[in-house]
């Protein structure tokens, strides 16, 4: 693996494009919002639809919404989901493309802060309530986020969402003994998996060029530095007759998502440990590793139809065959009963290869792999 550590010459700067980033569509209006905690860049497609709730993203360290999230937008079956949704995506402050330093003696916002600045965001957009979608850091913040404002969020999207507050710098330094720790190795250890770093060369150089020359380095630490100084989310999982109505944990649908060989599985199972299980879906993707909105941008659309679906939203658009097959009458897909989306998501996976559903006595989140 050493010579992933070179630095890249301009040659390799195509395969950026392989993974549609980045694109710039002089449509899509840009905002730089104030809020109590500092200025937000974001980036509005489209505009809100009545009642609907608008799809908010956040990206993980060393990423910008667009290295994180247009490989999954611009899939084709996303692309039929955002039709029916305007979509809302933040960056972090100082992690935007060309994004400027910030002063000498800036303290950058917690990570509580960080989710403290997205109610201004919504006010200033005239947007009503969200549908989540956050990778790392970002599941972090809006994690965070809907449980100081459970109004505002419909449902969460968490892709390796870690709960807990140990600092991750250090067991990623210590996975990296005989390396230079520097901290474009710190944060790809972060995001992929050993033996992806080995293996899959041409996505971790696209990767590593991105993370090291497309974002501001001393924004990046900044970033990192909040991430890693998070504290516990202090959630638990509600049990029934005892503290439902007093346990501090999400109320909203949430899908977790992990690739089966990311860093970040123990996290996600833990933090699925302590949802509310009637309200959660637990998404292995086999094959995947660190990236899966990446990696896998067509099961991840596919299940977030379903989500949308469960939660009574797009009731019949574009469904497949497969899950149409399954479907007595489209009304029935638009009741708010969430065991019709997890049959779907699960209809979706037996469909998709080896859908596998964790049938333990009591209720249990719904476990899927695909």
């Amino acid at each position: 693996p050493g010579n992933l550590l070179k630095p890249f010459s301009s040659k390799h700067k195509p395969l950026l494009s392989q993974y549609s980033y980045p694109t710039h569509n002089p449509e899509t209006p840009e905002h730089d919002i104030e809020t109590p905690h500092g200025v937000l860049h974001v980036t509005m497609r489209g505009v809100p639809k009545g009642n609907r709730p608008v799809i908010l993203t956040y990206h993980d360290i060393g990423l910008n919404h667009k290295s994180c999230f247009n490989t999954l937008f611009n899939y084709e079956d996303m692309q039929e989901i955002t039709q029916h949704f305007a979509v809302v995506h933040v960056d972090a402050p100082g992690q935007q493309e060309a994004a400027p330093p910030f002063p000498s003696g800036y303290r950058y916002p917690t990570m509580d802060e960080l989710a403290e600045m997205l109610p201004s965001v919504m006010t200033q957009l005239k947007v009503n309530s969200v549908i989540g979608i956050g990778v790392g850091a970002g599941a972090y913040i809006l994690t965070r986020f809907a449980l100081n404002n459970p109004t505002l969020v419909e449902g969460l999207v968490l892709i390796n969402v870690d709960p807990c507050a140990e600092g991750w710098i250090d067991w990623a330094a210590s996975k990296l003994s005989g390396w230079t720790s520097n901290l474009v190795d710190i944060v790809m250890a972060h995001h992929f998996s050993t033996d992806e770093l080995t293996d899959n060369q041409e996505l971790i150089q696209t990767y590593r060029l991105h993370i090291a020359q497309d974002i501001n380095q001393d924004n990046l630490a900044l970033f990192c530095g909040s991430y890693q100084y998070r504290r516990d989310l202090e959630i638990e999982r509600p049990v029934v007759g005892l503290n439902e109505d007093t346990v501090n944990t999400l109320t909203c649908p949430a899908l977790l998502v992990v690739g089966d060989t990311s860093p970040a599985v123990e996290a996600v199972v833990e933090c699925n440990s302590r949802l509310n299980p009637t309200k959660t879906t637990l998404l292995k993707m086999a094959d995947c590793g660190g990236l899966p909105q990446v990696v896998q941008p067509g099961k991840l659309a596919e299940a977030f139809k379903y989500f949308v679906q469960g939660m009574g939203y797009m009731p019949s658009a574009g469904m497949t065959r497969l899950a149409r097959s399954r479907t007595t009458s489209s009304s029935s897909i638009t009741s708010m009963d969430s065991s019709r989306s997890r049959n779907n998501l699960n209809s979706l996976l037996e469909g998709s290869a080896t859908g596998a559903l964790d049938s333990q006595a009591g209720p249990q989140t719904m476990e899927v792999s695909c």
